[in-house]
């Protein structure tokens, strides 16, 4: 007997199987939804904490319906995707997602476990020398791209509703994303049959040349900011060069990119090609960076994590790719357009709720223009920042994505309090969001007159938390703006074009915004230095990731 399943306190919410039986056979549990469900250790939800015949019977059936705030139905699924089916976790274990928006629970999705892990690695590993996949030609590689990309602008809709629900960010912002998504796999569905090496001359008695392989099987482990994003930023190069792969979804956001794999074999990829695992970062996260049968890295997360993840892949010596973290400066000279300064920068460090690895959070303002930039940012932050309902297409700022992520925003508010900066607007959390007042919503939030040994000058904070500082010259500017161990993004504004080039090139970052901010294109290569990450993505420049260059050497009649 298959249970509907209904939340007392969100009767906008109804969960029930895609493929019900007879309703008249249907019983239904109540269970009340709580305050909150923090993130990772306490997000675990254990079988006997649902109804105890409700879970065992998803082995035929790994999906359920939801309805999601904006009245959207859909049917999500549930399960492990491995070799292009629906499977249960091995042990049974669950991930729960929580509305960030009200602190409700949407559903529960199996968590895998390091076994799992070796059967989704051993399916990739099959897939790779599989005819199938091994022998189809890079053109019709691409047009398997291509499709899924066409898919995705049909599901557009469901995908962007998903997204918003499970993560907070606005239905606005997840459109988007789906618009770059889509983007991102049709631009690597056309490169798959140009990726080729090169006749090398080497004299007559010599014929040599080159072949770009795809380095075999990819670990790919996605964070929840962009979970659609990022995992389109992975998924297009690998599978253009070739590769088969298992992707691990963040923990905190597991939905969305579950009902990519359907997609994915909706599409025509053989099975194996991709596999999706959701599961805990310290446990499967773990097991595909140290696993002997991946041959390839790549992560996008924070940098502490980074680091774990490159001992972990230096056992195997494997070849890996990581985009971490930021401080991204912004420097604002005075003969910039003030206008258009204070809107990129409003944009540059606002949007997604301030969860943006490149988010210039730490502006940094001539002199002479301090109070007047300073004043009117203040007033177009008031302006356009509204925060609410993400489904409400007036609302520019959604809730954070969990509770942890919410109380470490708080935290450094209140650090930034104490260590003196001045608190020119915001500081405290949201509650006017919902009628209940939950939600993990927070007060768009500028501290002025930083100093740049204050922590909130110098650690990613990663939400609405912006600080200023004046600088009177060029030199001092550069100084305090590569004064970080970070080097992913930056920002200058400027109408001196001699200027933007002489800072652009000393600023020590891997991009540089030149009268914008964070406006990123899947045709430019995307990544930092320092300790922001290795290797880069997008462009032409993120095939390198995932092909292998090997050399043939052709003796034309030179005996020994």
């Amino acid at each position: 007997m298959q249970p509907i399943v209904k939340f007392k306190s969100h009767p906008y919410q109804l969960l029930r199987y895609c493929h019900r039986p007879n309703p008249q056979r249907l019983r239904t549990t109540q269970i009340s939804s709580p305050s909150y469900y923090p993130t990772n250790l306490d997000r675990r939800l254990s079988m006997n904490q649902l109804d105890s015949d409700l879970l065992p019977q998803m082995s035929s059936d790994l999906s359920v319906e939801l309805t999601a705030p904006n009245g959207k139905s859909y049917c999500q699924p549930t399960g492990l995707f491995i070799k292009n089916e629906w499977v249960k976790s091995s042990n049974g274990e669950m991930i729960t997602s929580v509305n960030p928006t009200d602190e409700s629970v949407i559903t529960s999705v199996y968590a895998a476990s390091t076994q799992d892990v070796d059967t989704a690695v051993a399916a990739a590993r099959s897939a790779l020398k599989d005819p199938s996949w091994r022998d189809l030609s890079p053109t019709d590689r691409g047009n398997l791209l291509i499709t899924l990309s066409d898919l995705i602008v049909s599901h557009k809709g469901t995908l962007a509703t998903i997204e918003t629900w499970d993560n907070g960010k606005t239905i606005r912002s997840s459109n988007g994303d789906l618009d770059e998504v889509a983007g991102v796999l049709r631009y690597y569905g056309g490169y798959a049959d140009k990726i080729h090496g090169q006749v090398i001359d080497t004299g007559p008695a010599k014929f040599a040349y080159t072949i770009k392989e795809p380095i075999g099987v990819c670990g790919q482990i996605i964070p929840w900011n962009y979970p659609l994003a990022m995992a389109a930023w992975k998924l297009g190069p690998a599978l253009a060069c070739g590769n088969t792969i298992v992707m691990k979804a963040a923990e905190q956001t597991p939905l969305s990119i579950l009902y990519l794999a359907n997609l994915i074999k909706k599409a025509g990829f053989p099975p194996g090609v991709v596999n999706i695992l959701n599961g805990y970062g310290r446990e499967v996260g773990a097991a595909i960076a140290s696993h002997t049968g991946i041959d390839k890295i790549a992560f996008t997360g924070s940098s502490s994590t980074g680091k774990e993840v490159m001992k972990l892949a230096a056992g195997t010596m494997k070849n890996v790719t990581l985009e971490t973290a930021g401080k991204s400066p912004s420097l604002i000279f005075e003969d910039a357009d003030l206008d258009q300064a204070v809107k990129w920068s409003h944009a540059g460090i606002m949007s997604n709720q301030g969860q943006i690895c490149t988010a210039t959070s730490r502006i940094l303002v001539q002199e002479s223009i301090y109070d007047s930039f300073l004043a009117s940012f203040k007033a177009r932050v008031q302006k356009v920042s509204v925060v609410g309902d993400p489904f409400a297409e007036t609302t520019f700022q959604g809730p954070q994505v969990t509770k942890i992520q919410f109380d470490r925003v708080q935290s450094f508010i209140k650090i930034g309090k104490d260590e003196g900066a001045k608190l020119v607007l915001g500081g405290e959390a949201f509650s006017r969001a919902t009628p209940s007042g939950n939600g993990f919503f927070i007060e768009p939030t500028i501290f002025s007159d930083v100093k740049p040994s204050m922590r909130i000058f110098r650690e990613e904070i990663f939400g609405p938390v912006v600080v200023l500082t004046s600088f009177k010259t060029e030199e001092e500017a550069l100084e305090m703006a590569n004064d970080t161990m970070y080097g992913l993004g930056s920002a200058v504004f400027t109408k001196d074009i001699t200027r933007a080039h002489r800072v652009a090139k000393r600023i020590e970052a891997g991009m540089v915004w030149i009268n914008s901010s964070n406006n990123s294109d899947y045709r430019i290569p995307f990544g930092g230095v320092k300790q922001s990450g290795i290797g880069r993505e997008l462009g032409e420049a993120g095939l390198a990731g995932y092909s292998q260059i090997k050399a043939v050497h052709v003796n034309m009649g030179h005996p020994l």
